[in-house]
């Protein structure tokens, strides 16, 4: 809409005005002609100040004389209107990790919110000319009430994406929207099919600084054509993410809503110092790699106060596959997940794999409930992963209605491609569970490692589960199936099985969870405005 970056920042109101100083020059030229009636002078006054767009006059002023003092009335409201601007839907306050000293509208750039016309080109118009900005305090972009159709996009460094709490991104269904790119590294291969993916929505790289955030505003990912594709095998390439910044440091995604993602939903990859608070993630439980949120390779992540109903694990800890995955040897590590709540009645709270051959160490999560879910803790991995998953704490826990409570298996079998090998076995050790409660308990654990290679250094402590057997009529199921494992319990009802008995009995003992805070716990948010 105004090609001077500088204006588009900084002087949106006195550009309105700038526009109407030109139209009221017009009507002062229609009003010495005689062009115009008087009788509804005022109403155009009333519609202008409060609408200040350039709608074509239709009804003004008959006198010259009254046209000068009303033109001059007219221009002291546009004034007392710009004056409004900034406690308008247009002035945001926000909590980020910095502020900007810039802001923009998303209509500034010829965004339309209908809900059918496309946005893509508005939104790639405004983050390319905002980016000037990022050498000086960076910029912040609105994204008003309304339903904003758009395709994939990127996100630029120094920069605040902000949806209000009555705008809905609507993702766009056509697969011309979304450019193809290569592989990740760590994966050597497309996920739904060989070769290149779709970029995803929200999409960004080497970037630094970087913000999306809201007043719980909804991202709608419109899924259903791409699960309908995905079943039907119809797919050439990985579907689209709703979010995926690599290669980045200060990512923050915060306040949001996001439905109905083609498949995951929030992957940050190869990143670090990364905040995802917030999150209000849901999809139907049958979709099909809808996970939550997947931190991958990525080193001090802090997940908070976010809810997840999901057709997948609805936190999914990844770092490669495979050879590709051992190859570029980026772990994840120093994950924080605090207040967080599930519901995936086919998958996991929280997953560890089983894409994870470039090593997870390091998670700690604590107060997390699980809401009629397949599994609370799932460590998948297999021959050929190679690395680790090590170090892991759990504490306060709640399960209502599982399958399993833990769940771990050494025999996943998905594979990039043939050139795996097969003698690359994984390190599980120091998993540590402590002070959980569940009901309606199926099964407590399922727990198999990898013959000639056990998971090791389990450790479960004050943990009761209810069991759903206990109701049922159906014949009774051993609570704990164990095998190529190794490890310690205290105080576990039900009694764990053999390869978890209490090695101090009529002794308490805590399982461990660390005492020290991560860095990225300490991180605090900035109250901002624009």
């Amino acid at each position: 809409m105004m090609g001077d970056v500088s204006y588009q920042l900084e002087d949106t109101c006195l550009g309105q005005i700038h526009h109407h100083v030109y139209y009221v020059s017009l009507l002062k030229k229609k009003i010495g002609r005689g062009e115009v009636p008087i009788d509804n002078f005022q109403n155009l006054i009333k519609r202008r100040s409060a609408e200040i767009s350039m709608e074509t006059v239709t009804e003004t002023l008959k006198s010259q004389v009254m046209g000068k003092i009303l033109i001059c009335f007219m221009l002291v409201l546009l004034c007392l209107k710009c004056k409004e601007c900034s406690s308008s839907t247009e002035s945001v306050q926000y909590s980020a990790i910095n502020c900007r000293k810039h802001t923009a509208v998303l209509t500034d750039f010829g965004g339309n919110g209908d809900g059918k016309t496309s946005n893509t080109a508005a939104f790639r118009a405004a983050i390319a000319n905002l980016s000037t900005a990022a050498a000086d305090g960076g910029a912040l972009l609105i994204v008003p009430p309304g339903k904003w159709l758009t395709g994939s996009f990127n996100l630029i460094s120094q920069f605040t994406l902000y949806l209000h709490n009555e705008a809905v991104l609507l993702a766009s269904q056509d697969e011309a929207d979304y450019p193809l790119i290569d592989p990740l590294p760590s994966y050597g291969t497309g996920r739904d099919a060989a070769g290149k993916r779709f970029a995803s929505l929200i999409f960004g790289t080497n970037l630094t600084d970087v913000v999306v955030t809201g007043g719980n505003g909804t991202i709608d990912g419109q899924g259903d054509i791409w699960w309908k594709k995905f079943r039907g095998k119809q797919l050439k390439n990985t579907r689209p993410y709703l979010f995926e910044i690599m290669f980045s440091n200060q990512v923050q995604i915060s306040n949001l809503t996001l439905i109905n993602s083609p498949s995951w939903n929030v992957h940050p990859v190869y990143c670090k110092d990364v905040i995802i608070e917030g999150l209000r993630i849901i999809a139907p439980v049958d979709s099909p790699n809808t996970d939550g949120i997947n931190p991958d390779s990525c080193t001090n992540t802090r997940i908070r106060d976010s809810y997840v109903v999901s057709g997948d694990d609805c936190i999914a800890v990844k770092s490669g596959w495979d050879q590709y995955g051992i190859k570029f040897g980026m772990p994840t590590q120093h994950l924080s997940i605090k207040r967080f709540t599930c519901i995936s009645p086919d998958s996991a709270v929280i997953a560890l794999g089983s894409e994870m051959s470039g090593g997870i160490q390091d998670v700690r999560a604590e107060d997390i409930t699980a809401i009629n879910s397949q599994s609370g803790i799932r460590i998948k991995s297999g021959p050929g992963r190679g690395a680790y998953v090590k170090d892991i704490y759990v504490k306060g826990f709640e399960m209502n209605t599982m399958e399993y409570a833990f769940w771990m298996t050494g025999s996943y079998g998905s594979h990039p491609d043939e050139g795996y090998d097969p003698n690359a076995l994984p390190i599980i050790q120091n998993i540590n569970y402590r002070d959980i409660i569940g009901t309606n308990v199926t099964t407590a654990g399922n727990l198999a490692g990898i013959q000639g290679d056990p998971y090791t250094g389990i450790c479960i402590s004050n943990v009761t589960l209810d069991m759903a057997s206990i109701l049922s009529d159906k014949p009774k199921k051993q609570p704990w199936n164990c095998t190529d494992i190794a490890g310690t319990s205290s105080r576990v009802s039900p009694q764990p099985c053999d390869l978890l008995a209490d090695k101090q009995p009529g002794k308490s003992v805590d399982c461990a969870f660390p005492a020290d805070t991560l860095p990225i716990d300490n991180v605090q948010l900035k109250t901002c405005q624009g």
